[in-house]
């Protein structure tokens, strides 16, 4: 018992310093630690002394070469990336609507009546029960909203991961698609900082701008949505850009936002309404007036609301 007590001890103590030399491996020439990669991937190197300690002869790349970049998607044999913007990720197959053969030539009548046919069995296994064609269409209304809102494709990419959250969770259920598809595309403007108003995002949905809002809440609650507060500073650059103001009537709205933020006037109040407000009062200040008419189309909000806000901005710096 001793004798092969000993031995796993004394192998314990090989393999440890095995791992040790692993982890701490150095150059047997110069004794240097610097070793780098080639390009390839294929040399391990030390960049002192030029030693190549590792030499990979497996090449995991593809067997052909390509000197540009239309030979190489000429020549590559994969498709698309996986999206979470489609129901099946895009992994499903589509026939091409061009009635032609692999080389180029147009089909025979016969034959185009059967690629047809098979384009549509084709459409309609691609959704195997209720769920799929659930998600299929909220997917497509998510897509058709976010191209109208001008949003980039990351919003798209989170909202339609949103929403499958919310698929999965059973939180469709006695709630209309196209209302938790444009709470979950509102959800995703606020996660990625990208200032759209609920005013904005209902004008593209087919749903009105209460359901969105009692949908949005029921959603980031039981998904448990980590939102910040709209900072009102992300609608300036888009509303004094639509105004055609100069650069001095945003750097003074801004300035006008974070003196009267942090007096605390802010809480509770319309973000867009704010920043509408702050633009105005910026404009009388740098003599380029805009009207609250003018201010108000673009901010989608009340004449009555700039006022208001804006008496309330201006009693704060003490401006008279």
């Amino acid at each position: 018992m001793v004798r092969l007590n000993r031995q796993q001890e004394s192998e314990e103590e090989h393999t440890s310093e095995e791992e040790g030399e692993t982890e701490t491996q150095s150059c047997p020439e110069c004794d240097s630690e610097s070793l780098v990669t080639s390009g390839d991937g294929n040399e391990i190197v030390c960049e002192d002394c030029g030693l190549v300690l590792e030499e990979q002869t497996i090449d995991r790349g593809p067997e052909w070469r390509a000197f540009n970049h239309s030979e190489r998607q000429s020549k590559s044999r994969v498709g698309a990336p996986t999206t979470n913007t489609m129901h099946d990720k895009g992994l499903t197959t589509q026939i091409d609507w061009k009635n032609k053969d692999a080389y180029g030539r147009s089909l025979s009548s016969e034959k185009r009546s059967q690629m047809s046919r098979l384009r549509k069995w084709q459409e309609r296994i691609r959704t195997k029960d209720a769920g799929e064609r659930n998600l299929q269409f909220a997917l497509s209304e998510i897509d058709r909203m976010a191209s109208a809102l001008g949003v980039p494709r990351s919003v798209r990419e989170v909202a339609s991961v949103i929403y499958r959250r919310a698929l999965n969770e059973d939180l469709i259920r006695g709630r209309s698609i196209e209302g938790v598809a444009t709470s979950c595309l509102y959800a995703a403007c606020r996660q990625e900082g990208i200032p759209r108003s609920l005013e904005e995002v209902s004008e593209v949905s087919r749903v009105e701008q209460k359901e969105i809002g009692r949908t949005y809440r029921y959603v980031s609650k039981e998904l448990s949505l980590k939102m910040e507060p709209v900072d009102p500073k992300e609608y300036v650059p888009r509303f004094t850009s639509e105004l055609g103001v100069s650069e001095e009537v945003k750097m003074k709205a801004n300035e006008i936002i974070d003196e009267t933020a942090e007096q605390g006037l802010l809480s509770g109040k319309s973000p867009t309404g704010f920043a509408a407000a702050a633009i105005y009062a910026a404009s009388l200040l740098c003599n380029e007036k805009q009207t609250q008419r003018e201010v108000a189309d673009v901010a989608q909000v009340t004449e009555v609301t700039i006022r208001n806000r804006y008496q309330e901005q201006i009693e704060a710096m003490g401006i008279h």
